[in-house]
C-alpha cells in the first residue's frame, strides 16, 4: 500500500469514527494535508462523514479549489485551506457542530480542559464570531476564503477554535491525535457544564496539559485507541496497513 493509499484509507477511517461517535453530523467534514504535495489537502466529496468510502476523496488546492473533480464539494471546505494555509505543522483538520461545546460559544464562560483525556484541545480555546468582520447578514457558515483565513486567524497557534453558535474547528500534527482530541472534546464540555452546576471546579494546569501532549501517534496506547474507535464504527476491517499518522 503506497503512501497516498494509506492516507485515503485513514482519513476514510477517521469519517467513520467520528461519525460514531457522534462528533460530526450529516455536515461535519475532516480532512488530511496531502502526504506528497503540502500545498493542498484531501477531503471527501460532499457527503455525510458515516457513508465516506476511498472513491469519495477529492483533492483541494489550499483555496479550495478542487483539482480534477467535478462532484459537489463541502460548501465549507475554506475551514481546512486556510488552516493548512496559516499552519504548516498542521496535518488535519476537522469542523464539527457538537452541540455540547455550543454553550461556551455564545456565553462568556471558557471552554477549559477539565478531563485529562482531553488535555490535546490545550489550555486556551478562542471564540470566533463570524459576525465580528462579516456583520450580522451572513448565515454563519464559512463560504470563502476570506472568512476562513479570518477564523484561521482566531484559532491562532491554538488547537481548537470554537465558532459561534455554530460549533468547532480543530486542528492537530497528526491524524489520529485530531481524532482523540474531537472525541474527546464534546465530552469534556459535559463534564465542565456538569461541574459547574455543582460549584467550583478545578482545570488542568499549563504544565499538566503539557504533559499530556506530544503523544506518538505510533505509540501502543494511542494505536489502542485508533483499533477501538476503528472497530465500534464498524471498519476494522480498513485497519489493515493502516497507521493513524
Amino acid at each position: 500500500m503506497s503512501e497516498m493509499e494509506r492516507a485515503i484509507r485513514d482519513l476514510v477511517i477517521a469519517n467513520r469514527i467520528l461519525a460514531k461517535e457522534d462528533v460530526v453530523d450529516a455536515y461535519g467534514h475532516v480532512s488530511i494535508r496531502h502526504p506528497l504535495k503540502p500545498d493542498r489537502y484531501l477531503i471527501s466529496r460532499s457527503l455525510s462523514p458515516e457513508f465516506v468510502t476511498a472513491d469519495d476523496i477529492i483533492e483541494f488546492t489550499l483555496d479550495g479549489e478542487p483539482v480534477d473533480d467535478k462532484r459537489p464539494p463541502y460548501l465549507e471546505r475554506f475551514i481546512h485551506g486556510a488552516i493548512y494555509e496559516a499552519r504548516p505543522d498542521i496535518k488535519a483538520a476537522i469542523h464539527a457542530h457538537a452541540e455540547d461545546v455550543l454553550p461556551f460559544s455564545i456565553t462568556g464562560a471558557p471552554l477549559c480542559c477539565v478531563a485529562h483525556v482531553a488535555s490535546d484541545m490545550g489550555s486556551h480555546v478562542p471564540v470566533w464570531d463570524i459576525a465580528d468582520n462579516f456583520g450580522d447578514a451572513t448565515n454563519l457558515l464559512v463560504i470563502n476564503m476570506a472568512q476562513g483565513r479570518d477564523m484561521a486567524r482566531a484559532l491562532a497557534g491554538n488547537s481548537v477554535v470554537l465558532m459561534r453558535g455554530h460549533g468547532f474547528s480543530a486542528a492537530a500534527d497528526s491524524l489520529l491525535k485530531l481524532v482523540r482530541m474531537s472525541v474527546y472534546l464534546p465530552r469534556n464540555a459535559r463534564v465542565l457544564l456538569a461541574a459547574m452546576q455543582i460549584g467550583s471546579f478545578k482545570s488542568l494546569s499549563e504544565n499538566e496539559i503539557r504533559k499530556r501532549t506530544g503523544f506518538n501517534p505510533n505509540s501502543p496506547e494511542m494505536q489502542r485507541g485508533w483499533e477501538y474507535w476503528a472497530k465500534r464504527a464498524g471498519c476494522g476491517d480498513l485497519l489493515v496497513g493502516s497507521t493513524g499518522t
